[in-house]
């Protein structure tokens, strides 16, 4: 399609064409008219000759006429297209800018949604915590009333009677030898309940406190983790340094996560440098973000790390199958780390 430019263009070339050609005809009919006259030739022939060749230039400026209004009309439809279009083409600038707009701003709102539910869960864990602080606290204090009502009653009863018949006296000399003998059974089942070396949980005590942590959390908000943890190079720290710098890791690593968790999340040593530990009503993420926690403090501490394995309790599911999907993790764990 020919451009207005291009037509105003044409349309000048053709009209100095037809000029030229118009002079060029008038020369050549006067030319021949002159040759043609007779020496006796009458005024009134001239002025014959003369309309004829008025009608005929009258009637080539009329085509021309013609011509240049049918140009101009082709002109305008191609002025009036070209605007058609660039007016379509502004209407598609407009709608994409809309819309890259709405998606603007649906990114700022989805991304406002996701901070401010960080910062309901950042907040409803530091909620959790105080709580649980408070709750230690607590016992803390419960129990040291009880220690203090118990030596006042000590003491009342060794002012109240400062004599003691031989009776009373054996009496007391066997509620000694039982309150000793209570203290030896406690501490015996303490150290069966508890892994000598790291103070956490022996399997099968720890299988027993997590699946009573699993039924808490189904009666509360049902959320329950299982990390699987596994310390890294430990091996090589034993056959390189001796099985005392591989047990002061395993010490440092259960003093770690005691620091890093909650007081009544259970920690189990699962076996040599395995351990499992379980998290309730908290989110996996923030799980995460407390196990790295745990690996960066050890690193700094040891020289080794952590990996870990994550399983969220579902719907029905034993501690077992919870527990073999936190183990498939931790494999899959070690397995990206090496690749």
């Amino acid at each position: 399609m020919r451009t207005p430019v291009d037509l105003r263009r044409a349309k000048k070339s053709k009209g100095r064409e037809a000029r030229e050609s118009r002079k060029a005809a008038h020369a050549a009919v006067f030319a021949g008219e002159v040759a043609a006259r007779a020496p006796g030739e009458t005024a009134p022939e001239a002025d014959a000759t003369a309309d004829d060749r008025g009608a005929t230039a009258a009637a080539t400026v009329e085509n021309r006429d013609d011509a240049d209004a049918a140009e101009r009309v082709e002109i305008a439809e191609v002025m009036y297209k070209a605007a058609a279009d660039r007016a379509e083409i502004a209407e598609a600038l407009y709608k994409a800018a809309l819309a890259r707009g709405e998606i603007a701003e649906a990114r700022e709102r989805a991304a406002a949604e996701r901070a401010a539910a960080v910062e309901a869960r950042e907040k409803a864990a530091a909620e959790r915590d105080a709580i649980a602080n408070s709750r230690d606290r607590t016992a803390t204090e419960r129990d040291a009333i009880a220690n203090s009502r118990d030596k006042t009653a000590v003491e009342r009863d060794s002012i109240g009677h400062p004599r003691l018949t031989a009776g009373q006296a054996g009496m007391a000399d066997e509620a000694d030898e039982y309150a000793l003998e209570l203290a030896r059974l406690e501490a015996e089942l303490q150290r069966a309940h508890l892994d000598a070396l790291t103070g956490a949980f022996r399997r099968e005590m720890g299988r027993l406190a997590l699946r009573n942590e699993i039924e808490r959390a189904r009666r509360a908000d049902g959320k329950f983790v299982i990390a699987f943890i596994d310390v890294d190079g430990l091996k090589g720290v034993n056959d390189r340094d001796g099985h005392a710098a591989g047990d002061r890791v395993l010490r440092t690593l259960a003093a770690t996560m005691r620091a890093n968790l909650r007081s009544y999340d259970p920690i189990v040593r699962f076996g040599g440098d395995e351990f499992i530990c379980g998290i309730a009503s908290i989110d996996p993420g923030e799980v995460q973000h407390r196990i790295g926690v745990i690996d960066q403090s050890l690193r700094h501490a040891t020289g080794v790390g952590i990996t870990a394995g994550l399983a969220t309790l579902t719907s029905n599911e034993s501690l077992d199958e919870l527990t073999a999907r936190a183990d498939a993790a931790l494999i899959e764990a070690k397995r990206n780390r090496t690749e």
